[in-house]
């Protein structure tokens, strides 16, 4: 028995298509089954978030800090916004309004605002790298001094807070003076939150740890936060890869801080033992994050804080990092909750208006395809299903909420998703008109559509990247949507809309040529001539169409053309009376 030849064993298009449309089902499935899974164990919703315009959220409003007399500058300002940006994106928050009214920046986050969410806006986030000097448990009264009474004309005397002797290096004791000794003993951890004057850079600190449940005397800065150039939040894991189910915050330092922090790490290291002075603090807006032990010297520039942290309060701590500290300190000036810009109303009125752009496609994919405008209606009902399950998913998801812009970029979509079809369909008209049978001419027409789709969808997806990148605000929500139905639009007419037209095609409806496919022989220029083949024009048929080709040319001459032509013919007729 002969072996099957090469060309038997390829698969048909009818098998193409319905393999085609299986995985189309496959997607949809999958999209339905993900978004059940959160809605049963999860936070996931049937509908889409909301962004502000539409649902509302918090107001807060944040006034700057500065010294008595100094003014903000609008540079601080803008750079604060910028960095607030970073924050409230990385934290997942879609459709977020941040801008400055006046000397003050007003952060309108949509929804219901957590506490993560807030850290992220409402902290500076500076980070300092101190030696501890000393450490203690925590008091959360204070403590006063006690002592003989002593005659009430008796001066006052005033505690040493200038060292005895020049300190070396951040750990040395000697920045210990009197003053610092009883500032430290005395200190009350319940109100660090209202100590806002931080130390000097170069001058020791006496601070409690963000729990209150230590407090520490450190030494001076020895390495800055400035210096960080990336931090990300993860497990930590022990030597051998296992993870201890501790989470942590991995740092990345730039040339300088590596260098800095190389030296003060290999210092501590030859204290190890010397406790607390072996330790080092991770200072943020002035509390002690961690003070670990320092077990090893650390120069590749990337130490790791530990603590008492969640996956959500690492993560947050590693954005705030990331994106720098803010460049002036601010103060929570009032958090109220605002309702929605717009309103249902507008939103009724966006959907009535992507309802009648939607009826509009499909009255003339009807009228002008007949039957076969039936492919155009359920390619967009396809497209409808997986961009609002998309959307959906996004939504509890990734934190992407809805606004009207949004709205108006999936309106803007159908038109766009309308375009591939009638591209494809005209294609394959073409290949009709030039004598092929259907199924071959589904089939070339869609090899040559398809190229110019890609190029057609490739276009619209740059332009949403850029307008995404580029943009802030509510047209970022216009971007993405864009972006999406992109996408969608060029997977449908992959998985749905080209396997339809290969199993209509074996249809005796639209094989035999009938007048509502929307195929019709005769209005195409082509002769039927049975069993699903078509042949080309008759002579007659032809002779029709070049001499109203060159009709219309000879319309479209110059003056100049028309001239020589003339005397072509002049020469021409010359020639015949010489013979």
């Amino acid at each position: 028995m002969a072996a099957p030849s090469k060309r038997s064993s390829r698969p048909t298009p009818v098998r193409k298509a319905w393999r085609s449309l299986t995985w189309l089902g496959v997607i949809i499935a999958l999209l339905f089954g993900i978004n059940a899974a959160g809605v049963i164990w999860g936070e996931g919703s049937w509908t889409p978030k909301l962004a502000l315009d539409l649902e509302g959220g918090t107001q807060i409003i944040l006034a700057p800090q500065v010294e008595s007399g100094a003014d903000v500058s609008q540079e601080q300002l803008d750079q604060a916004v910028s960095i607030i940006r970073q924050r409230v994106d990385a934290s997942g928050v879609a459709e977020a309004e941040i801008n400055t009214e006046g000397d003050n920046v007003v952060v309108r986050i949509p929804g219901e605002l957590d506490e993560q969410t807030r850290a992220r806006i409402e902290q500076s986030a500076k980070l300092e790298l101190r030696a501890v000097l000393l450490a203690d448990a925590a008091t959360n009264q204070t403590i006063e001094p006690s002592g003989s009474p002593s005659p009430s004309d008796a001066p006052e005397t005033e505690l040493e807070s200038t060292p005895t002797a020049v300190p070396t290096d951040g750990s040395d004791p000697a920045w210990v003076t009197p003053a610092l000794q009883a500032e430290f003993d005395s200190y009350n951890c319940s109100q660090l939150d209202e100590n806002t004057e931080i130390a000097p850079a170069d001058e020791p600190l006496v601070t409690c740890d963000v729990s209150r449940t230590a407090k520490y005397l450190l030494g001076p800065v020895e390495a800055s936060g400035e210096n960080i150039v990336d931090a990300t939040n993860g497990m930590v894991q022990t030597q051998t890869g296992a993870s201890t189910g501790q989470w942590a915050v991995n740092i990345v330092f730039d040339d300088e801080g590596t260098e800095d922090f190389a030296k003060v790490s290999t210092r501590l290291f030859g204290l190890q033992g010397q406790t607390p002075r072996d330790q080092f603090a991770f200072v943020l807006d002035g509390a002690v994050l961690t003070a670990p032990a320092m077990n090893g010297a650390i120069t590749d520039g990337r130490p790791q804080i530990t603590g008492s942290f969640t996956q959500e309060s690492s993560k947050a701590l590693a954005d705030q990092l990331k994106f720098g500290a803010l460049p002036i300190s601010f103060t929570v000036q009032s958090t109220e909750t605002i309702s929605p810009t717009l309103g249902t109303s507008q939103l009724q009125s966006g959907l009535l208006a992507g309802l009648i752009g939607l009826i509009l496609v499909v009255i003339y994919t009807l009228f002008q395809y007949r039957a076969l405008g039936s492919v155009t209606i359920a390619s967009l009902v396809i497209a409808a299903v997986i961009t609002y399950l998309t959307i959906t998913i996004l939504s509890w998801r990734e934190g992407y909420r809805l606004s009207l812009a949004g709205i108006a970029g999936l309106i803007v979509a159908i038109g766009f998703t309308a375009d591939s079809f009638i591209v494809y369909f005209e294609r394959v008209r073409d290949e009709l008109r030039d004598g092929r049978p259907l199924v071959g001419a589904v089939e070339a027409g869609w090899k040559r559509a398809f190229r110019t789709i890609l190029a057609s969808k490739g276009v619209n997806l740059l332009a949403a990247v850029v307008l995404f990148i580029l943009a802030v605000g509510s047209v970022k929500g216009f971007a993405y949507t864009l972006g999406i139905t992109t996408v969608i639009d060029v997977i449908v007419v992959i998985l749905f809309t080209h396997p339809m037209l290969q199993l209509l095609a074996q249809t005796r409806f639209f094989s035999s040529g009938n007048p509502w496919s929307g195929l019709d022989p005769n209005a195409l220029g082509a002769v039927y001539r049975g069993r699903a083949e078509f042949r080309k024009p008759t002579a007659e048929v032809a002779g029709k169409k070049a001499a109203s080709s060159a009709k219309e040319a000879q319309r479209r001459q110059t003056i100049a053309e028309r001239k020589a032509a003339a005397v072509g013919a002049g020469d021409t007729s010359n020639e015949g009376k010489e013979s």
